[in-house]
């Protein structure tokens, strides 16, 4: 009889934080093509890289999954903080630009997706839009806005680098000062994209898949990159990101999907059902499809960021709930 503790050897358990409909269908081609059946557990969208986050520090003693997907690296850093994550590297891993993975690869990044603003053309015209998050403060944009809740997802992942980037100080004084100019806390970046779509507020913060999808759901919308100026912060770009888990149950599986999602054919997937950026040169993308070379980035340590997000939970609890 078989056991939680003596898994199948033809199979492989995989925490994705990936929305279930682009990730699904690539796990589901490993399992075609490999014959190792794939356990996946998702997240919800409103608890977005949090819930198999912590499903993965409650399960430290006692492993039960082989690989954590998630849709940013910094989620990877934690585990990696908490003895969770063990490095691998592989000839695909070595595709990847250095920049792109952990330095001892604790987690390798793929198939990037940014930060963007979304808006609706016919609440507000394209030369009125704010040029930089910075702006979204502006008494002009007063109520017109939203950003997913902060607590969650690439929206915890931003406010982070934020942080980062412009200091504790003045991070703070900005979200404060979007209070102050009545943002609209969103239940997720999807929910941001609906509340555009729809009409119901001009703008938001959401990622570059939403945006995507929004552009083929409706012609009133339209995106644009933040902070492109010379000298401007840069957009986010947010690098899907894989890690070994420590003991796992199945590791040498693992390490397989880990090499199977490392290819220019599971970018180019992803890059056709949701707009993702490929990381590996010479992948093959739609029209459509940003390129990384032409986005100026925000440059950011994703370590650094990884700390300050499990440091300011607190104060964005609290502002959250303000």
């Amino acid at each position: 009889m078989l056991t939680a503790c003596s898994p199948p050897s033809n199979e492989v358990t995989v925490y994705c934080t990936v929305d279930q409909v682009f990730s699904e269908p690539v796990l589901k081609d490993f399992e075609r093509e490999t014959g190792i059946k794939v356990k996946a557990v998702y997240d919800t969208e409103e608890t977005k890289s949090t819930g198999v986050m912590n499903r993965l520090i409650a399960e430290r003693d006692n492993p039960r999954c082989d690989v954590f997907w998630s849709g940013d690296p910094v989620r990877n850093g934690v585990l990696q903080s908490r003895g969770i994550t063990e490095p691998y590297q592989s000839e695909q891993t070595r595709l990847i630009p250095t920049q792109f993975k952990e330095k001892d690869n604790h987690w390798i990044g793929f198939s990037a997706r940014a930060r963007v603003l979304i808006y609706n053309k016919t609440l507000i015209s394209p030369d009125s839009l704010p040029r930089s998050v910075l702006d979204f403060t502006k008494p002009r944009f007063k109520g017109q806005f939203a950003i997913a809740n902060p607590l969650f997802g690439t929206t915890t992942f931003h406010m982070a680098a934020l942080f980062v980037k412009l200091g504790d100080e003045k991070a703070k004084q900005w979200m404060n000062d979007l209070k102050a100019n009545g943002v609209v806390i969103a239940a997720s970046n999807g929910d941001v994209k609906k509340r555009v779509m729809n009409g119901e507020l001009a703008f938001g913060l959401t990622d570059t898949d939403d945006a995507f999808e929004a552009k083929k759901e409706s012609d009133k919308v339209d995106y644009i990159f933040l902070d492109q100026q010379e000298n401007g912060i840069g957009t986010l770009i947010m690098p899907n990101a894989l890690s070994l888990i420590k003991g796992s149950p199945q590791n040498e599986n693992g390490k397989k999907l880990i090499n199977y999602l490392l290819t220019r054919e599971t970018e180019t997937k992803l890059a056709k059902s949701c707009a993702q950026m490929p990381l590996i040169k010479g992948t093959e993308v739609p029209q459509n499809v940003p390129s990384l070379d032409n986005i100026q980035p925000m440059k950011i340590d994703y370590k650094e960021t990884s700390d300050k997000l499990e440091a300011i939970q607190s104060w964005l609890k609290a502002w959250t709930e303000q």
